[in-house]
């Protein structure tokens, strides 16, 4: 059973920074593909970033320069520094996997950002 669980949301003030943690279980979780997603209300879900099993990232046009994905498969994590954090950052951020063409979200974790 694939689980994601997300971590490390909060209010933060305009500027400030975050990291968010994503821990995976029941994956194959050194070669799945490991993506950040956020939803703000009234909108539709978006990429953030993504991270392949090689360490290739890309990053959504909104965040790049600002936010920086990674991953330790020894802890079966992948994690999301975001800095400079802008009150339009503010959503609920998902972890993403797809394993055996199945996707698997986590819970979310509510990032506000306050001006």
């Amino acid at each position: 059973q694939v689980q994601l669980v997300e971590s490390g949301g909060g209010l933060v003030q305009a500027g400030g920074s975050l990291r968010l943690s994503c821990a995976a279980s029941g994956t194959t979780f050194n070669i799945n593909t490991m993506e950040w997603y956020r939803q703000a209300p009234g909108k539709q879900r978006e990429l953030v970033a993504s991270i392949t099993s090689g360490g290739n990232t890309n990053y959504g046009d909104s965040v790049k320069g600002r936010f920086t994905i990674s991953r330790d498969n020894a802890k079966n994590t992948v994690y999301l520094q975001m800095s400079s954090l802008k009150p339009e950052d503010t959503a609920v951020y998902y972890c993403n996997t797809v394993q055996f063409f199945r996707a698997y979200w986590g819970q979310g974790t509510q990032v506000t950002v306050s001006s």
